[in-house]
């Protein structure tokens, strides 16, 4: 029997990650100590508390199905966090969803349809490509790795890109893979062209509450941007709850009526006891958190001192807990030899749209860090 597969999912390449996490896994299985920077986990147990109030919930009988859309406390507490960063949304304007890419997927899903243009931000993270893609999006990107990854220099470029066939753009501030935390300046100039060229974007916020010494604006406060905004987020970052899988979207009630029904017609919903979780997160963490984040910024200014000592100049990130580090142009293959004969796990730049780097996570405690870059140094990959 031959099978024929969906064009949807065959316009999609394999990861390019796949082959440095293959070889990753064959050289552990080997007994091979890797120094893994690649992972985008944060090394720190969920806090206390949070595993506490699901295990409560459990224990209270929340088991069954919840309302598809999100139980009612834990949408009141997304409306509220929402409504600290100057976003204005009820709760009938959020789905909770398991895990902040699942309210990505749903929200591409509901918006693209084949042939409309999608808009990246080089280096984007990896899953955007794949998801307007089957969506049958077409992508248009804009390169930010000649200014530090920032978007302020290169708004021109943007103004270039877009226009009024553009459908989505997509807008992750602080950024996965580089840390760069964008501007006012730059999201008002994405306000501006959004509006005059009729154009919805995605925030994704999902690292929003770890930025070092910068404040993240979350673009739908900004004038004119509530009714064409959809703000991603979740609470595997900042919560160091990756396994919980619990997300949300909060956009005009217009799409949320629209991607609830691929919601209920797929994952149905968050898990029920996991969502009691998510409002204990919301309501009573802001300490771990912080802690957490504190601890990121000491891991990234130790990283930055020890490239430096080295000869290598980071693009100074001022969020998430990543660093692209420039490497060769054959990024692949520099990662590639990195992990072979340093022994240290990265991921390829091309991977994010950005060749000639390699994102490193500082996710890991700073001896493994230190250890890792040693390693790179001592192999000649620094």
């Amino acid at each position: 029997m031959t099978m024929d597969f969906a064009d949807r999912v065959e316009r999609v390449e394999p990861s390019a990650t796949l082959a440095i996490s293959n070889l990753a896994s064959e050289l552990e299985a080997d007994g091979v100590d890797i120094v893994d920077l690649s992972v985008g986990e944060p090394d720190f147990p969920t806090p206390a508390n949070i595993s506490e109030a699901g295990k409560q919930a459990i224990d209270d009988g929340h088991t069954g199905y919840p309302p598809s859309n999100g139980i009612p406390p834990l949408k009141e507490a997304i409306v509220e966090k929402l409504d600290g960063d100057g976003l204005d949304y009820t709760t009938d304007e959020i789905i909770v969803t398991p895990g902040a890419k699942q309210a990505l997927y749903e929200t591409f899903q509901t918006l693209i349809e084949d042939g409309d243009e999608v808009v990246l931000l080089d280096p984007a993270w990896v899953s955007y490509e794949a998801m307007a893609k089957m969506a049958g999006g077409d992508i248009s990107r804009v390169d930010l790795s000649a200014h530090d990854f920032q978007l302020a220099p290169a708004l021109d470029d943007l103004a270039a890109a877009v226009s009024d066939e553009t459908e989505l753009l997509v807008i992750n501030s602080p950024s996965n893979p580089s840390g760069a935390v964008f501007t006012d300046e730059a999201l008002e100039s994405v306000r501006d062209l959004a509006v005059d060229h009729d154009i919805t974007v995605i925030s994704d916020e999902i690292y929003d509450a770890i930025t070092y010494g910068v404040e993240q604006t979350s673009l739908g406060s900004l004038e004119g941007m509530g009714d064409r905004t959809v703000t991603i987020n979740g609470f595997s970052k900042a919560y160091s709850m990756t396994g919980w899988r619990l997300g949300y979207v909060a956009a005009p009630q217009a799409l949320i009526d629209q991607a609830s029904k691929l919601h209920s017609h797929s994952v149905s919903s968050a898990a029920h006891f996991v969502q009691y979780a998510g409002v204990e997160a919301l309501e009573n963490t802001d300490e771990a958190v912080e802690e957490m984040r504190d601890a990121f910024e000491d891991r990234r200014d130790m990283l930055i001192d020890l490239f430096a000592e080295h000869g290598k100049e980071v693009p100074y990130p001022d969020g998430a807990f990543y660093m692209m580090l420039p490497v060769d142009d054959d990024d692949q293959a520099w990662c590639e030899g990195a992990l072979e004969d340093a022994h240290v796990a990265t991921v390829p730049g091309s991977a994010f749209g950005t060749p000639g780097y390699a994102r490193l996570s500082y996710a890991a405690s700073e001896e493994r860090l230190k250890e890792g870059v040693e390693r790179l140094a001592d192999a000649g990959y620094l």
